[in-house]
């Protein structure tokens, strides 16, 4: 070896001692928490990257998804490794709004809240079995132009983290007629660590609108909440949830912008850029917009659910955001 050789290895090895320093050290670095902010863009408020948000353990919050079970009918039911798999998902959470619930015979919505609560097959629950809860809409589509695309919304809810304080009610369409399924609403009291009421009321907005539609939908959400407003307390907080179709091919990020919910008195937790779709498409549909910061409990906290196995499930991911309970 010559000594130009011999000069090269040397350096070699000081460059293979410096990377593994740097290794150990990056390895060694404590896992940094992501960073959110409220920021105001093009009318809207939106997630940024660049604020920590207050660190809070996950039983100091409730978690609030919103998931559109593809088709959730007799046929997906019956598949006891789905079903196995959506209460698996349902673990993660404390209150669920659901979308597409397709079961003429409206049997199906009940048979799931058995299984979450690990009794299928009994009947007669009592408030004592029952981890969840939940809240059911009549079928939607209750204009004669929409019959053939009724659905059900449902909230499945833990009485431990919500209380209901209404049946809740489908929006009253019948003049404009503005929805293929008209939005699905109902009123939640948060309850703190020790289950006490915080005074925090909610008045969730569930919808499901047509893709081909969705923009149309979307505007005539402002609608919705001025008819809630006269049917409910004026103090109330509002959060919009559900598949918005808002996103790719049904909607632009133009048309998004120029919404009423668009305005600066309403936060969008997730984000134009987010992928809520399983499969190859990469699409924000589904969303979660606050017209409050829900008493100053909106922790800024959202995420997508990215463990659904496969369209079998769903085409969708449930999609989350944190509000605190302390």
């Amino acid at each position: 070896m010559n000594g130009g050789e011999k000069g090269l290895q040397a350096l070699s090895l000081i460059a293979i001692v410096i990377l593994s320093i740097v290794t150990i050290d990056l390895l060694n670095e404590p896992e940094q928490e992501p960073e959110i902010v409220y920021v105001l863009i093009d009318n809207r408020i939106t997630i940024d990257e660049n604020f920590t948000a207050e660190k809070l353990d996950r039983s100091e919050v409730a978690r609030v998804a919103t998931f559109n079970i593809k088709v959730f009918g007799d046929t997906k039911m019956s598949n006891a490794t789905v079903v196995a798999e959506l209460v698996d998902l349902f673990q993660d959470y404390d209150m669920v709004a659901v979308q597409e619930i397709k079961d003429i015979d409206e049997e199906v919505p009940y048979l799931f809240l058995n299984e979450l609560n690990g009794v299928a097959g009994q009947e007669n629950l009592t408030n004592q079995t029952m981890e969840w809860k939940m809240v059911l809409s009549e079928r939607s589509g209750m204009q004669d132009d929409d019959k053939n695309s009724q659905e059900q919304y449902a909230y499945y809810y833990r009485p431990t983290v919500f209380t209901s304080l209404d049946n809740g009610t489908l929006y009253d369409d019948s003049t404009n007629d503005s929805f293929q399924r008209e939005p699905f609403l109902a009123t939640f009291m948060l309850l703190d660590t020790n289950g006490e009421e915080t005074g925090t009321d909610i008045v969730f907005v569930n919808i499901h609108t047509k893709p081909t539609l969705a923009v149309e939908e979307l505007g005539a959400l402002g609608d919705v909440l001025s008819w809630a407003q006269t049917n409910y307390s004026e103090d109330d907080d509002y959060v919009i949830l559900g598949d918005f179709n808002g996103d790719c091919s049904y909607a632009s990020y133009n048309e998004l912008v120029d919404l009423s919910i668009s305005s600066e008195n309403y936060t969008w937790l997730i984000p134009d850029d987010a992928d809520t779709t399983v499969g190859n498409s990469r699409c924000a549909y589904d969303r979660i917009v606050t017209s409050s910061q829900l008493d100053e409990r909106l922790t800024g906290q959202w995420g997508i659910d990215e463990t659904v196995s496969s369209g079998a499930v769903s085409d969708h991911k449930p999609v989350w955001f944190d509000i605190k309970r302390i």
